[in-house]
């Protein structure tokens, strides 16, 4: 392989991080996706799931993951009105993503506290 295939290659691989880190990356966005995952379908039981999110990251999160159609909102026209989330299928793919970040996690923390 020619050495600017090479630097092309690399450009294309650290882009595709990035935009998988830009959409999956920071504290609040997986814990949100595994608390509507387990069933939790409204703003509070999701807020009420993730110790230390605030009502203001939870609002601006699940704005981002809806953009990212990594969930879907739906308005219940009912009285009062009521606001669901769900995952997407698309959301499901993540898991090829967030399975190994939870085994390396898992490792990392093991090795820090000196059991591995």
């Amino acid at each position: 392989m020619a050495q600017k295939d090479k630097k092309r290659d690399f450009k294309e691989k650290i882009k595709a991080i990035q935009d998988t880190m830009f959409v999956l990356g920071g504290k609040w966005k997986l814990p949100i996706i595994l608390s509507i995952y387990s069933g939790n379908k409204r703003f509070n039981d999701i807020a009420g799931s993730i110790p230390g999110i605030t009502n203001r990251v939870l609002s601006k999160e699940l704005k981002h993951l809806e953009q990212n159609l990594l969930i879907s909102r739906t308005v219940i026209n009912d009285y009062p009105i009521r606001i669901e989330y769900a995952i997407t299928d698309y959301c499901l793919t993540t898991e090829e993503v967030a399975a190994p970040l939870e085994k390396w996690g898992k490792t990392h923390r093991k090795k820090l506290q000196g059991k591995a």
